[in-house]
């Protein structure tokens, strides 16, 4: 389904979106890279809608229904869950940055790649299963750094950040790209489930 693949393409635009969010220093560029972030997300909700209604017209599927729902479900979290971590820079305004959340949007990137690359394989899935394989291993490796750089960078706030309103703006923030890193591992959790089905 081509749309599956539309899908982890809009998905992997959102995090590039949101890694130069994450890097830039300027406020109104922040503002401008949210809502093109919230514009992807709601691309991302077209194309979900578009996956359902073929689902339901269709007679044949690729694969079965419920893990093309599956996987369409997982991707479109995933959106929903980058945007989120954009609108709580635009709703917060916090006063700086720091470094963590440049290194979660950073791995936050990577997962999306290798869901990207998947989503491209996944429909020469009896040639390609070691490849897509691949990609949920470095999905899960990706993810349990990210809980390391969660952890360290919880810490590190509570022991720097002395202004209670700023220490809880950047809380939310790091907690919510964890989360975003937490849905994206879903999408390897999905993608490992069709391979043992299918390969």
């Amino acid at each position: 389904m081509p749309m599956l693949q539309e899908a982890a393409s809009i998905l992997d635009k959102a995090a590039v979106l949101l890694q130069q969010l994450f890097s830039s220093k300027e406020a109104n560029g922040r503002k401008e890279l949210c809502v093109l972030i919230k514009a992807e997300e709601t691309k991302g909700d077209k194309v979900t809608g578009r996956i359902f209604k073929e689902l339901n017209d269709a007679f044949i599927t690729p694969f079965d229904r419920e893990d093309i729902s599956a996987l369409a479900d997982s991707i479109d979290d995933a959106i929903d869950a980058i945007n989120r971590s954009a609108q709580k820079v635009l709703l917060y305004s916090p006063e700086k940055l720091p470094e963590a959340t440049r290194l979660l949007a950073d791995i936050i990137k990577q997962t999306t790649t290798e869901v990207l690359c998947a989503a491209d394989e996944l429909f020469n899935i009896k040639l390609q299963n070691k490849q897509i394989r691949a990609h949920t291993k470095e999905i899960k490796r990706l993810e349990e750094r990210a809980d390391v750089i969660y952890e360290e960078g919880i810490m590190n706030l509570f022991k720097s950040e002395a202004n209670a309103i700023e220490l809880f703006k950047t809380k939310e923030i790091i907690q919510e790209l964890e989360k975003s890193v937490n849905r994206i591992n879903q999408i390897g959790k999905v993608l490992k489930t069709i391979i043992v089905k299918y390969a």
